[in-house]
């Protein structure tokens, strides 16, 4: 093959793949349809310890050269007697089909970002192959693939440019890009000025708009206000539903999950301990898997460091407890639910607030709102609201639970709102004497309370 030609043929692939080890080929005449990232044996291994800094004080720089006298420092600044060893994955092996929209759920440190970004080409893994096929866009960490010192409007360009885009074609979407980031007014402006809100929605508009075969989305939506994650989720069930496009996503709200997805998969500590449909991978978070338990029927936002609320109010934690008020994910039917938040008003205000709790189930529907009848204005100070569900309300099944704060005077604002916080398993022992007369087998609905009948003769009365 001529120069010429060879250079045509590489110019048409469209597979980017990083191997160490190699896959079986199938025999001639076998017609399958190549999926859209293959990952097979993968690991990943990050080394932990203290490394030496440069330019450090004379006795830093002394200590540093005794230490690799005496073999505890490496030549590239490790520190050996401190430094460890720890696989972020251990040898994980699935496909996604190309169209698919996979979800990848797990706790914070399961290895979902480590992942993404070998997936997005970000970092290398230890060992294993994946292939990419397809031009990838990925958002995963706020600012990702921006400059700084560059415009919004000029790191458009350069992103387009990044994943092969004519200048013509981005004169075409630019508009739309704009306009669905809403930040007209600074486009020309660095982006080293945006607010986080404002990089996101110029992130991912980029993201979307630009066509990538393959979208992948980290949890930094979760940075936006509720009207843009709403808008954002409405473009990716337009790019995978109607353009055909894979999107891998990550979130912790497991509605959001359920009802964005075809298939899912759950890491835990590394691994990758459950994939499936996107309904069978929520029930298996919610449940127990490889023998530990995943649901999370109590969060601390003061533990994990990471502040959820507005300048009025902060989410501190959130608890499901049963009757005897025990936190834990998993209720019998005829108990009852308490559900509770703390939270801290940091500021005096005429805010007349409004704690409410948004119920959901593993398809993503709502099952219902419910909303604190106390809406005086609080001082400043620390406050628990707590909601009590009577035993034989909720249907059996799986629930998320959305912690909110709102007001409605003088004007109505959200001062946190944080969708799929908790998770809790309501189980139906099928005793069938007070839930179901007899009966049983599933009950359609979210919930199926337990009224007060009356059935009477109508013959007998009139005798």
């Amino acid at each position: 093959m001529h120069g010429k030609a060879r250079r045509a043929a590489r110019g048409k692939r469209c597979i980017s793949t990083v191997r160490t080890s190699s896959i079986p080929r199938l025999r001639a005449g076998h017609v399958v349809t190549k999926p859209a990232i293959r990952v097979e044996g993968l690991w990943k291994q990050y080394t932990v310890g203290t490394r030496a800094i440069a330019g450090g004080t004379f006795y830093d720089l002394l200590a540093n050269v005794l230490k690799r006298q005496f073999g505890r420092m490496s030549d590239d600044g490790v520190d050996r007697e401190r430094a460890g060893q720890f696989w972020a994955l251990k040898d994980m092996n699935f496909q996604v089909a190309s169209g698919e929209v996979v979800g990848v759920v797990g706790r914070n440190g399961a290895g979902k970002s480590t992942l993404l970004k070998i997936l997005s080409r970000i970092t290398p893994p230890t060992k294993g192959r994946i292939e990419v096929r397809g031009r990838l866009a990925s958002l995963l960490e706020v600012g990702t693939g921006f400059h700084p010192e560059l415009t919004g409007r000029e790191n458009i360009y350069l992103n387009g440019a990044i994943l092969g885009m004519k200048r013509n074609e981005l004169d075409r979407r630019l508009d739309e890009i704009i306009d669905f980031a809403e930040i007209s007014a600074f486009i020309d402006t660095p982006v080293k000025r945006y607010s986080s809100g404002m990089y996101v929605r110029l992130a991912f508009a980029v993201a979307a708009h630009l066509e990538p075969d393959i979208l992948i989305i980290d949890e930094v939506l979760a940075v936006g206000d509720e009207a843009f994650q709403k808008k954002c989720l409405g473009k990716m069930e337009d790019v995978s539903k109607r353009q055909g496009r894979t999107v891998i996503f990550v979130s912790h709200n497991m509605a959001m999950i359920s009802s964005l997805c075809q298939h899912g998969l759950l890491l835990d500590q590394g691994q990758l301990v459950a994939q499936g449909t996107a309904s069978e991978v929520v029930l298996a978070y919610g449940g127990r898997t490889g023998g530990a338990a995943i649901s999370s029927a109590s969060v601390d936002y003061e533990v994990s460091g990471r502040p959820v609320g507005s300048s009025v109010a902060q989410l501190l934690s959130g608890t499901v407890c049963n009757g005897a008020g025990v936190p834990t994910a998993e209720i019998d039917i005829a108990e009852n639910v308490i559900v509770r938040m703390v939270y801290r008003i940091t500021a005096s205000s005429n805010y007349r607030l409004v704690p409410n709790f948004h119920f959901y189930r593993p398809d993503g529907s709502c099952a219902f709102v419910t909303s604190g009848a106390n809406t005086r204005t609080l001082s400043p100070g620390v406050y628990r609201a707590e909601c009590h569900i009577p035993g034989n309300f909720l249907n059996d099944g799986l629930y998320w639970v959305g912690l909110a704060l709102s007001s409605f005077e003088p004007s109505l604002e959200v001062h946190f709102n944080e969708q799929g916080a908790l998770i809790f398993n309501v189980r139906d022992p099928l005793d069938g004497v007070v839930t179901r007369a007899g009966y049983r087998g599933n009950v359609p609905g979210a919930v199926r309370p337990v009224f007060e009948w009356n059935v009477e003769s109508l013959s007998e009365r009139d005798k």
